[in-house]
């Protein structure tokens, strides 16, 4: 699909886009079933005693980052969470907002931290897989692969009619000046259905439906201890 949602043209209000990214918050407080996925996916892997790294690519305005990093440290784990996006607006954005003990923001590709041969114990993204065409969804899994010594959580809306006339309904009366509404409604236009989803990975890739309207795509490291794995990584430093 040709259609791209209007805060990616880099010509677009600069107002009207610090404004979609203050709103990203509500909307993925809602739509994004993060808090489910820091629940029942990162909080197991997490420790008090032993620190642990969390990759947030496309992080954008830094939401999701934010909220993954301020949910670990009020539950007594070591998490330093780290979000890249390539765009300095976002960048930008994300870095005028208040600091966080372990928050970081970076402006970078997942090739780029690659190319330096970092790791982290969970790579995950959010609402990202849509933007790309299929050779960049190949591309961000090999990175993803390679970068995270876990686990890898990607993340997106599932397109459905019903998702599109839910959101049209639910946002109309809110967001008036941000991108929010009309990106919001090209994104789900933009996304996979399951089926396309799983037709479009590799092996060892799984794809999960969740509510509402959403899938993740997972992928877990060979079944060796994370201790271990952290600890080759270091080895190999």
């Amino acid at each position: 699909m040709d259609t791209v949602e209007i805060m990616d043209d880099p010509d677009c209000d600069p107002d009207m886009l610090r404004r979609t990214y203050a709103n990203f918050r509500y909307v993925n407080a809602v739509v994004s079933g993060l808090r489910h996925t820091y629940r029942h996916d990162i909080r197991p892997l997490l420790s008090a005693e032993v620190p642990h790294t969390l990759l947030d690519i496309g992080s954008g305005g830094g939401d999701v980052a934010r909220s993954l990093a301020r949910w670990a440290a009020r539950d007594g784990l070591r998490l330093a969470v780290t979000g890249i996006d390539p765009d300095a607006r976002a960048h930008d954005y994300a870095t005028s907002q208040p600091s966080l003990p372990g928050l970081t923001f970076r402006r970078a590709l997942s090739s780029d931290l690659v190319a330096a041969g970092e790791r982290f114990d969970i790579v995950l993204s959010n609402h990202v897989l849509h933007h790309l065409s299929a050779g960049e969804l190949g591309g961000l899994l090999v990175d993803s692969e390679r970068l995270s010594r876990a686990l890898v959580l990607h993340g997106d809306i599932e397109r459905a009619p019903l998702a599109y006339l839910g959101f049209g309904l639910g946002t109309w009366p809110f967001f008036r000046r941000s991108f929010i509404r009309d990106d919001g409604l090209t994104s789900i236009r933009r996304s996979f259905t399951r089926a396309e989803l799983a037709a479009s990975v590799p092996p060892g890739w799984t794809v999960h439906r969740e509510v509402p309207y959403r899938l993740m795509l997972r992928w877990s490291a060979p079944p060796v201890t994370l201790t271990a794995a952290r600890q080759t990584g270091r080895a190999h430093a």
